[in-house]
């Protein structure tokens, strides 16, 4: 009888492990041969190359300066995201009058694509805040922030805690929902002020909140693509290592530019390979750490 119930339920996971393994697995495994070819998308005999692709990548450096663009701008949106995210979150729990009509709102650009979201901003950087900064006067405004090399990081990174903050304020108002009331109530009682209770109370019961936030803003920021596109196009231009390079292009958009405009796929899929272990040891470190830290707290 067991094993007519272990045939059955192989039966049902038969579809779902091709799926995944057709998907996902089949071109891993390719992508790490390919990365060690001179495969240039159209051609079907190829020549193994081994690890010169690799080699090229490194002494590359419009793909160096993606790396540390992606590293700058990963921890911008971490600490701004999670900032701005976890004070919407007390503003939505508190007493105040319409605060599911805030959470609702904060949490709608959320809902709107990466590619439809850089267009609308691009917009609004290269039109409307710049006729603003004529009208008023401001010098900061009146050059689109978008299109000048010590702005346009920031600029995005902006963009992106609009979209991106009202869905980690979610999480943390589950996680506040979740503490019970009478703990904080019983706290109150004993003197404590909000603030102590915030230390002490609210931020140490949030602890598996914040492994699951850090974890997400961590990977998006790193895995950014959609809006990189959309908004800057990887501009605008600047200099490194004497060599000119876009100084918004972030790693995903190296790559994408890599194998699809340059037509270098096996550069492309090393690239890619590299990037896929640097994201799963940069998560792996981001969740043991704060594995730690919700033992310790």
């Amino acid at each position: 009888m067991a094993r007519k119930h272990r045939a059955v339920n192989a039966l049902f996971l038969a579809p779902a492990v091709l799926s995944f393994s057709l998907v996902m697995i089949v071109p891993f495994f390719l992508g790490i041969y390919y990365s060690m070819t001179d495969f240039n998308g159209i051609r079907s005999v190829l020549t193994f190359v081994g690890f010169d692709n690799y080699k090229t990548m490194f002494s590359e450096p419009a793909f160096l300066y993606s790396f540390l663009v992606t590293l700058e701008y990963t921890v911008i949106n971490v600490v701004l995201v999670n900032v701005v995210a976890f004070f919407l979150s007390l503003l939505v729990t508190s007493n105040i009058w319409g605060k599911n009509v805030l959470r609702a709102g904060f949490f709608v650009p959320n809902l709107i694509g990466g590619i439809v979201l850089g267009y609308i901003w691009q917009f609004i950087f290269n039109n409307v805040l710049t006729n603003l900064g004529v009208s008023l006067g401001i010098p900061f405004l009146q050059k689109t922030l978008i299109g000048n090399k010590n702005t346009v990081i920031w600029a995005m990174s902006f963009v992106n805690i609009w979209q991106y903050a009202g869905y980690i304020m979610m999480i943390y108002v589950a996680a506040i929902q979740g503490i019970p009331a009478n703990l904080m109530e019983a706290a109150a009682v004993d003197g404590a002020n909000y603030w102590i209770r915030l230390r002490k109370i609210l931020i140490p019961m949030m602890a598996n909140s914040f492994t699951i936030t850090l974890f997400l803003t961590l990977t998006n920021s790193f895995k950014m693509f959609d809006l990189n596109t959309s908004l800057t196009q990887g501009g605008p231009a600047g200099m490194f290592m004497m060599k000119a390079v876009k100084t918004s292009e972030m790693l995903a958009l190296n790559i994408y530019n890599t194998a699809i405009t340059k037509n270098l796929w096996g550069q492309g899929q090393a690239k890619a390979i590299m990037f896929f272990i640097l994201l799963v040891v940069v998560s792996l470190i981001q969740v043991s750490i704060n594995k730690r830290r919700e033992v310790e707290m």
